[in-house]
């Protein structure tokens, strides 16, 4: 395990999956298939900002590519992330370590 000068471990990232509400979703299209966006992967870079991608399913149906979406600057979208970041915050100060 490296750790950094502290002795501390050296963490690059932090990720947390983040299921969009119905109301809140939307379509995007790849490569001629419209998918719908379901959920939001948010990383938290080691200069503590957060990149944000959408996935999705094909709306016609089938798995499809696990094919990455920019989130759409909705106010809305912000803040989800803002609570889902929060909300992510709050489980792992109150984690029980590993069982």
């Amino acid at each position: 395990m490296d750790a950094s000068p502290t002795g501390s471990p050296d963490v690059s990232a932090l990720a947390i999956n983040v299921v969009i509400p119905p109301e809140l979703r939307w379509t995007d299209v790849r490569r001629g298939e419209q998918f719908e966006l379901q959920t939001l992967t948010v990383r938290l870079l080691p200069d503590r900002s957060l990149a944000v991608k959408a996935y999705g399913r094909p709306v016609a149906g089938g798995r499809g590519a696990y094919v990455s979406f920019p989130m759409p600057d909705r106010p809305e979208l912000r803040t989800l992330v803002d609570a889902a970041a929060s909300r992510a915050a709050a489980l792992w100060a109150g984690s029980t370590g590993l069982s």
